[in-house]
């Protein structure tokens, strides 16, 4: 469920102290674990290390995403592959051109 519009969209304030008064070409990377934060139309061509859990995510902010929320760009869950008889196969068949490949 998305919030009121009435309340306007909800972005943390340390997260705007930070950007003030930076230029977004020669600002550092900003750490942030304010996933729920909004991007704004001032955060356009920061850098923000996004905190998933473990490690910060370096997400460079583009026109496209405003609106959205700084936790939509780091995953928090790491895929690592579906299991089973069937994969096992799969991987069998790459594994031949996989080292073909590193040899060059």
């Amino acid at each position: 469920m998305s919030r009121s519009s009435k309340k306007g969209p909800f972005i943390d304030p340390k997260l705007i102290k930070k950007i003030q008064g930076l230029k977004p070409d020669q600002a550092p990377v900003i750490k942030t674990w304010a996933r729920s934060s909004e991007i704004s139309p001032e955060m356009v061509g920061f850098a923000f290390g996004v905190h998933n859990g473990k490690d910060f995510i370096e997400v460079r902010i583009a026109e496209d995403m405003v609106g959205h929320r700084l936790g939509e760009f780091s995953p928090t869950r790491k895929f690592t592959r579906h299991g089973g008889k069937m994969q096992k196969e799969i991987e069998k068949k790459d594994a031949p051109a996989a080292a073909a490949s590193a040899k060059k």
